[in-house]
């Protein structure tokens, strides 16, 4: 209560100068332009299938959950929670792909990590308060910045500065501790300048037992528009996390006993008594510096340009405990074995790069062409900085270190054109080019990386859009390749992965409703697929399964009913399979056949109902239900995921004032109404003993009937 206090103090100091500002404002303000992303978006001119979040949407049910959460009621998406609630760590999938196939950018920037290529939202700390629109382009999609849209993409470009300077704060308080504090500001528009910023809060303390989140964040926006058509943008976000750690899942039975138990950070001490590691937390920190640049330079031709830097750095601290049953102690060389010890885990990176892009239109026609160039440099590093065997001089002590230095380039040329009256053509054609280099010990012992890689992609696309008035068909082929991330070296000697991804689609728009119909087939060579284990580093572990397919149907439905009432839903049926798949069971190779892809549920549907009561006050009903699953390649019984629905609603009322205190929001959001008990995620694994092969799993269990509650003030 003491930070809320603190946060509407500094509200009111903010409203004064608010005030000041609005009295200098322009007369005739000069229109601020919002940061080009046209060279990583798609339209309805382009024959792929795409779904939008709006900044409306965003804000309805921004209360502090990441932003797995906010993406999970769109089409062919199924999102999870570590912690339970949606805060801290949190992931996702789309058509059944793994968060390290789906491209992330920010205004374009690449996000995914590029040694993992996984996206940690975790380091994104409530940056839905600052997001403008979400895009999710499902299949190979258009070419892209960074890693590979190899499945999907997913395009986030954040808000345009206030014309109009403004101070709003906002918070929530809701179940398990949960409480999110935001305070935003903005200058408004003065001769082409503008500033807008916002500072961020957000604690809880998990679902599950110790799964705590303590999340800080900030975000700056400075614009400059030019009387011409120049414009400059410079952004600088980032943020810290400190979570406590919650990888290790539960099996079955204690499911049943209790679903919030954690044995992640259980010891015992010498007298045989159970202990909690106090400091078994995750704690990193992300900064981001983006400049954009943006110009009509005549004849049709608009430039855009980006340079971008991104440093990363921070630690996993953890106890290995060799008496605890239910985690897999990991042994370190020079301890005798049993020995207990405390280690941290490091990871410090650089991230720098440049984009560019040129676009030009004519009558009939239009075009554009692409650069990128990047590089990571990464340093990993384990030090002990605790252990009850008496072997170590002094601590810490360092037992690993790796190196990693990644470079990419690519380049795009993408031209659409009106064939007839009623054709229109779309081509894409990428060049990707990756040198790929990584050497060091690794955690486990005796194990060590040495990768000095080079890959050349090129990835075409084309595809037809027929014009049916208001509707239109379309059909497209694209392909795709993918270089294996660093935890398919630490984990084998991986091939490179290669799609080819077909979409047919239907898309209507009237005055009240909107359709979009697809169906997609993507066919594998060499796909890495999850093999439902993890590693040393509770990252995934994938393998090459030779040939595979995901397929499927996937509806889109928005009806506004009347002008208060809006239903929306959507609906994937789909089929992946392995072909031909070998497994090693009981000291010997045995062939499966076609067996159904990990992760990947065959149907998945969602619903929106809102009725608007009033004009400034909404009741909105969601629905999620997400088919069975397996979390292994052989369909072993004791990996499903059973399947589960989840209902949950959403009452936004709002206030418009006169005065200082122009706008009061309400926000209630009431998660798992039906207080379903179910787990989305987990991890499957096998071990041979005797000759023989044994099973077993772990599911992560979300968290029962929440609510969360919250209140927006706009000065």
């Amino acid at each position: 209560m003491l930070r809320i206090r603190c946060t509407l103090v500094c509200a009111v100091i903010l409203t004064s100068l608010t005030a000041e500002l609005r009295a200098q404002e322009n007369e005739t303000p000069i229109q601020l332009r919002e940061i080009v992303i046209k060279a990583v978006r798609i339209t309805d001119s382009i024959p792929m299938a795409y779904s939008e979040i709006s900044k409306k949407q965003i804000k309805k049910v921004n209360l502090g959950q990441d932003l797995p959460i906010l993406m999970n009621f769109t089409p062919s998406v199924v999102s999870t929670t570590y912690d339970g609630t949606g805060v801290g760590y949190t992931d996702y999938r789309i058509r059944g792909i793994d968060n390290s196939r789906i491209n992330v950018t920010i205004n374009g920037v690449p996000y995914n990590d590029a040694d993992s290529q996984t996206t940690f939202f975790v380091n994104l700390q409530d940056f839905a308060s600052s997001l403008g629109s979400i895009q999710i382009q499902r299949g190979v999609g258009a070419s892209t910045y960074g890693a590979a849209a190899f499945g999907a993409s997913v395009s986030m470009a954040t808000s345009t500065p206030s014309e109009v300077s403004f101070t709003e704060y906002s918070g929530s308080v809701g179940s398990f501790g949960t409480l999110k504090n935001t305070l935003q500001f903005g200058t408004g528009e003065h001769n082409g300048f503008a500033l807008q910023g916002r500072l961020s809060t957000i604690e809880t303390d998990g679902y599950i037992d110790r799964a705590s989140a303590d999340l800080k964040s900030y975000f700056l926006n400075a614009t400059w528009q030019g009387e011409n058509s120049g414009s400059l943008n410079l952004l600088a976000f980032g943020g810290t996390e400190t979570t406590g750690l919650s990888f290790y899942g539960l099996d079955r039975a204690r499911l049943a006993t209790n679903r919030k138990q954690n044995d992640d950070g259980i010891y015992y001490d010498a007298q045989g008594n159970e202990r909690v590691y106090s400091d078994q937390t995750d704690n990193y920190a992300q900064d981001h510096l983006q400049l954009h640049y943006q110009n009509t330079i005549g004849n049709g031709f608009e430039l855009a340009s980006t340079i971008h830097y991104t440093n990363s750095r921070g630690y996993y601290e953890q106890i290995q405990d060799y008496d605890n049953p239910f985690v897999a102690y990991r042994s370190i060389e020079i301890f005798s074995e049993g020995a207990d010890y405390a280690s941290r885990a490091h990871l410090d990176s650089d991230f720098f790069g440049l984009l560019f892009s040129l676009s030009k239109k004519a009558d009939r026609s239009s075009s554009q062409l692409g650069f990128n160039a990047n590089a990571y440099l990464g340093d990993q590093y384990g030090r002990v900085m605790a252990s009850d065997a008496d072997v170590l001089s002094r601590l810490p002590y360092e037992f690993y270190r790796n190196e990693t230095d990644k470079r990419e380039w690519s380049v795009f040329y993408k031209y659409s054109r009106q064939l007839t009256e009623n054709l229109s053509l779309y081509a894409d054609l990428q060049s990707r080019n990756i040198q790929y280099e990584a050497s060091g010990s690794l955690f486990s012992e005796g194990a060590s990386i040495d990768v000095n890689e080079a890959y050349h992609f090129f990835n075409p696309k084309v595809g037809f859009i027929y014009d049916l008035g208001r509707s239109s068909l379309y059909a497209s082929f694209a392909r795709a390749h993918r270089e294996p991330a660093r935890v398919d070296f630490e984990n084998g000697n991986p091939k490179a992965e290669r799609l080819d991804n077909i979409e047919l689609g239907y898309r209507t728009l009237s005055r009240t409703w909107q359709l979009n119909l697809g169906a997609f087939y993507m066919n594998y060579q060499d796909q890495l697929v999850l093999t439902g284990a993890l590693d040393a580093f509770n990252f995934p572990i994938r393998e090459n399964v030779g040939s595979s397919y995901r397929a499927g149907l996937e509806a889109d439905l928005s009806w506004m009913v009347t002008n208060r009432l809006t239903l929306a839903a959507n609906a994937t049926l789909s089929r992946h399979r392995n072909r031909d798949y070998v497994t090693f069971e009981n000291g010997s190779a045995k062939t499966l056949g076609n067996t159904q892809i990990s992760f990947a549920p065959e149907l998945i549907a969602g619903s929106r109902v809102e009725y608007s009561y009033t004009e400034n006050g909404s009741l909105t009903l969601f629905f999620k239900h997400v088919g069975e699953q397996y979390m292994s390649n052989i369909e072993h019984e004791e990996s499903r995921i059973n399947a589960y629905s989840v209902l949950d609603l959403n009452v936004d009322h709002g206030f418009t004032l006169n005065g200082p205190l122009q706008e009061i929001q309400f926000s209630l959001q009431l998660n798992n109404v039906l207080n379903e008990l179910y787990e989305n995620n987990g991890y499957f694994y096998s071990f041979d003993d005797g000759g023989l092969t044994y099973y077993g799993a772990a599911f992560y269990p979300q968290a029962t009937r929440n609510v969360l509650f919250g209140v927006r003030l706009r000065f």
